[in-house]
């Protein structure tokens, strides 16, 4: 990760479809113009590096219970990670933002990288790493573009596009398409398309003569044969086909005309659109290479998530031409592309890139959406599925392939085969619990296989959780809290393995009880709470269990995680300070030399800071992710 002031490399040209170059093409919507860039070098220069820039201790104020609390940290990087969380508005993300960048731009930038991290790297917090982005490409968009191989390291190369696409589109792009799906799907129509089922009340061939002046069903039959009928109802089918494929002629012009017009004028957009096609070119061109070569294990995904030709992605950001004028470049082929005008070349190597580069690649790695797409069921690699792919399609394979979807559910059981859990959050496995096509087989075998990767890392294996799972949690916090509860509960070793601690005021260490995922997770949101919680006796607690169990040192509890959305009545009755003081004392009397550090995790966007950041014995997480 670098922050970057390079100059911009001349611009490639970018035709578009023939469709736009029309005598009369529709007129697009207005494009906003990107905001002005500051120079993020000399951002980096007068950084005030790993010091808060304000002495003074941080401002206090009230939690939602109306009890004293910090609402900073002091550091504004540890205010954006603290305080940053899926639910957070981009409003309030893009304030944090600005207050951490002004303070540390490098390790700002590592925020926004840790914020996306998938696969172990990070908080997997997809929605609030696009608003960092734009952020990023309005104010420096130069950071962006040359940081953009890493970034897709750290979460998909989908991101890319989906970057170009809300920069086109608008931020909200995605929340509004969502709200006008949801408006559109309604009883009786159908959810793909939207057009009203026929036998709740869909207008048929009769329909469409009724409209024409004829009303009555009866008359209709005595008048009219059925041959008519059915002339009619295929009549009124070709009018709304050819309806629809005038707006999706529209749709597609528009599209396209607003990518040009961004692309000719925006150099900032046109430097961002241009790294894009370079990385997936150079990704592409090698990934042939190394299939050329039989290496396929070193095959990247940039062929999964490249936008194939005319999807969604590549009429809205027109990516696909870009790319394969990069793989199949004019004057690397004189013999095939000399002397043809730039609409033609631009056409042949599109579809060139499509039939040569990504069907090959695609096989290679085994897409279920390749098997799917053409209807071979009984050939998908079920272990080659990704963890959200298998998620997502599992009732599929139940419905087109459950006998060998069954079994190899029963291998993986066995131990025979294994299934891909590594980019869900644990909430999501608990959510999926409740999904009736499968009765929570997957999610058992999901959850197992987190479990499993987790404890061969071996960084948890002496950790208590405190669970809230008061009124305020309700919600996603409260499925957040209760999954990384019993997650850590299942990482720890005797005798703390399967052991809770409830947040109340005289908390009790509880055994979680059941024999599934289901179970237990069920038990822990019926365990007992309150409105805050007694450190002090949380410790000793802990003492006492150590003490009558005659634990060694290295056997002893080394963190506890407070699962919570940070608004409890008070962490203590005395100052952090304190506590941690006798705390520290108790632990040293017994012989043990250190005594566990506090990890306050917040799980829902809040002002309440429990404690400062040079605070002792203290460390402050958020998210809803088991990386961290």
């Amino acid at each position: 990760l670098h922050i970057c002031n390079s100059k911009m490399a001349p611009p490639s040209n970018l035709l578009g479809p023939p469709e736009l170059y029309r005598p009369t093409p529709p007129t697009s919507p207005a494009v906003q113009s990107s905001s002005a860039a500051s120079d993020p070098f000399m951002d980096l220069m007068v950084a005030n590096f790993n010091t808060t820039r304000n002495r003074n201790p941080p401002m206090m104020g009230y939690t939602e219970n109306c009890s004293p609390t910090f609402l900073s940290t002091g550091n504004p990087c540890l205010d954006f990670f603290f305080h940053v969380v899926p639910d957070t508005p981009a409003v309030t993300l893009t304030q944090r933002l600005q207050l951490a960048w002004a303070h540390n731009p490098l390790t700002t930038l590592k925020l926004i990288c840790n914020l996306r991290g998938v696969r172990g790297t990070g908080k997997s917090d997809k929605e609030g790493y696009y608003t960092a982005a734009l952020w990023l490409h309005n104010h420096h968009p130069k950071t962006l573009a040359c940081n953009l191989a890493p970034l897709a390291d750290f979460g998909y190369f989908k991101d890319l596009p989906e970057i170009l696409y809300r920069l086109l589109e608008g931020p909200d792009v995605r929340r509004k398409a969502k709200e006008e799906w949801n408006r559109r799907k309604g009883p009786g129509r159908s959810v793909r398309s939207g057009r009203t089922n026929r036998r709740k009340g869909g207008r048929s061939g009769s329909m469409y003569l009724r409209h024409q002046g004829i009303r009555h069903e009866k008359k209709l039959k005595e008048w009219f044969p059925t041959e008519v009928l059915v002339l009619g109802e295929e009549k009124r089918a070709e009018i709304e086909k050819d309806k629809a494929r005038k707006l999706r002629e529209e749709k597609k012009i528009a599209m396209a005309k607003k990518v040009v017009e961004r692309y000719g004028r925006d150099p900032d957009y046109r430097f961002l659109h241009d790294r894009v096609s370079d990385l997936f070119a150079d990704c592409l061109k090698s990934d042939i290479q190394l299939l050329n070569l039989g290496e396929l294990k070193k095959i990247s995904l940039a062929a999964k998530w490249c936008p194939s030709l005319d999807s969604s992605f590549d009429l809205s950001t027109l990516l696909c031409e870009s790319i394969a004028r990069k793989v199949f470049p004019r004057e690397s082929y004189p013999e095939e592309y000399e002397g043809i005008e730039d609409a033609h070349y631009a056409y042949r190597v599109r579809d060139r890139l499509r039939k040569q580069v990504l069907v090959p690649l695609r096989k290679a790695l085994e897409l279920p959406e390749v098997y799917i797409g053409a209807n071979q069921w009984n050939s998908i690699p079920y272990n080659r599925v990704a963890s959200v792919a298998m998620k997502t399609y599992k009732e599929k394979f139940l419905k087109h392939d459950k006998e060998r979807f069954n079994e190899y559910l029963n291998k993986v059981k066995s131990g025979k085969a294994k299934i891909a859990a590594g980019a869900l959050l644990p909430h999501e496995i608990v959510e999926s619990l409740d999904d009736d096509d499968d009765e929570g087989q997957v999610a058992e075998l999901q959850w197992k296989r987190m479990v499993d990767d987790l404890s061969e890392k071996g960084k948890l294996k002496n950790c208590l959780a405190i669970c809230d799972v008061s009124g305020s949690m309700i919600g996603t916090p409260m499925k957040v809290s209760v999954a990384l509860g019993v997650l850590v509960s299942e990482l720890s070793e005797e005798p703390w393995k399967g052991k809770l601690i409830t947040f109340s005021r005289n908390p009790k260490l509880q055994m979680v009880e059941g024999d599934d995922l289901r179970s237990k997770t069920a038990f822990v949101r019926r365990m007992e709470w309150g409105m805050n919680t007694d450190f002090q006796k949380v410790f000793d607690l802990i003492l006492e269990v150590a003490v009558n169990g005659n634990l060694r040192e290295e056997q002893m509890i080394k963190r506890v995680f407070v699962f919570s959305d940070m608004e409890f009545d008070v962490a203590s009755a005395n100052p952090w300070e304190t506590d941690y003081q006798a705390i520290t004392r108790k632990f040293t009397e017994k012989g043990y030399g250190s005594s566990p550090e506090i990890v306050f995790w917040n799980l829902r966007d809040s002002k309440a800071t429990p404690v400062p950041a040079n605070q002792k014995g203290v460390a402050l997480v958020s998210g809803f992710s088991k990386n961290l």
